[in-house]
């Protein structure tokens, strides 16, 4: 699609002053090239000002890896491996407990703990991995289980997904990973992550974690097979599940990283997201999300120079 800088100039100036984008305009501003990129940025710097100021935000969070071992072992990743691997990996007892203890002398504010969906994990699991986060960092906040995580919980525990919430929320659990969304696309989704839960359902638990009084992140995975119109339908999803439960604290632009991914291998990509993919996404994201204040910028999948510029384009929130 080839720019039309009166277009361009007509759908920013629209956006500063008050109108909703839609999510034609919002495909039509992530295939911008050359001067129309920084117009974009400059756009969205300027209601991040508006909306959130200039100070850039950020969690004192440490990721605690739990195990490798999944049983999704998706296209799009080059993490998950079967236990019968030789690198395979799986934290448990007194060794997981040692890397908490870690995160509490580096005087951590949150963690995140960060795991392959382990054939064997019931919802027990999960429940006994935040109590003894818990018994380790008292007040510490918890931020996991993506949806596709609770799912897999429950129907190995024999429960719905509102119960294993609400056991999660019980156990400690303070808020649920946006995260197993990619492009919610069950065709995307068939080629990059086959395994997981489908789209219909990634929406039904980020309500019913709404619906207990959980927050969650929003993320987008882009830079693999998804088109921008693929990507601009996820945003649009993810903005009306906002205007309906407020669930989301902010919305996290995650750029697809190829190397070593089952993807890669197979040939069906041959690279990641470029720094103008990034940029724009951050940009468009800003423009886009009327309802979230924070537009997340993860300097490790792009880099520390590239995430300066990001919080130029938009972004406030240093992830």
């Amino acid at each position: 699609m080839a720019a039309d800088a009166k277009k361009t100039d007509t759908i920013l100036s629209d956006v500063l002053g008050g109108a909703r984008l839609t999510e034609e305009e919002a495909e039509y501003l992530l295939s911008l090239r050359d001067a129309d990129i920084w117009k974009a940025a400059a756009a969205a710097d300027t209601l991040r000002e508006k909306k959130c100021g200039d100070a850039v935000t950020y969690v004192r969070n440490m990721n605690i890896h739990v195990t490798n071992i999944c049983k999704n072992r998706c296209g799009l990743c080059a993490f998950g491996r079967k236990e019968s691997d030789a690198d395979a990996f799986f934290y448990d007892g007194e060794v997981l407990r040692e890397r908490v203890q870690k995160a509490r002398n580096e005087h951590v504010s949150e963690v995140c703990y960060l795991s392959g969906i382990h054939p064997s994990f019931t919802i027990e699991s999960y429940e006994n991995i935040i109590r003894m986060f818990h018994e380790e960092i008292p007040g510490i906040h918890i931020h996991g289980c993506s949806p596709d995580e609770i799912l897999f919980a429950a129907e190995r525990s024999g429960i719905s997904t509102k119960e294993a919430l609400i056991r999660l929320k019980a156990a400690g659990l303070n808020s649920v990973q946006g995260t197993a969304a990619e492009i919610l696309d069950d065709g995307v989704r068939h080629v990059i992550c086959e395994k997981k839960l489908s789209s219909a359902d990634w929406c039904r638990i980020i309500r019913e974690a709404a619906s207990l009084g959980f927050k969650s992140t929003a993320t987008i995975m882009y830079g693999s097979i998804e088109t921008n119109a693929q990507r601009a339908h996820h945003m649009g999803i993810i903005r009306g599940l906002q205007d309906e439960t407020g669930v989301f604290t902010e919305m996290v632009p995650l750029a697809f990283l190829h190397k070593n991914t089952p993807l890669a291998k197979a040939g069906l990509v041959t690279h990641g997201s470029f720094g103008r993919e990034d940029l724009l996404m951050t940009a468009v994201l800003r423009l886009f999300f009327d309802n979230i204040d924070n537009i997340q910028v993860p300097w490790t999948k792009i880099g520390k120079k590239m995430a300066a510029v990001c919080l130029c384009a938009g972004g406030n929130d240093l992830g």
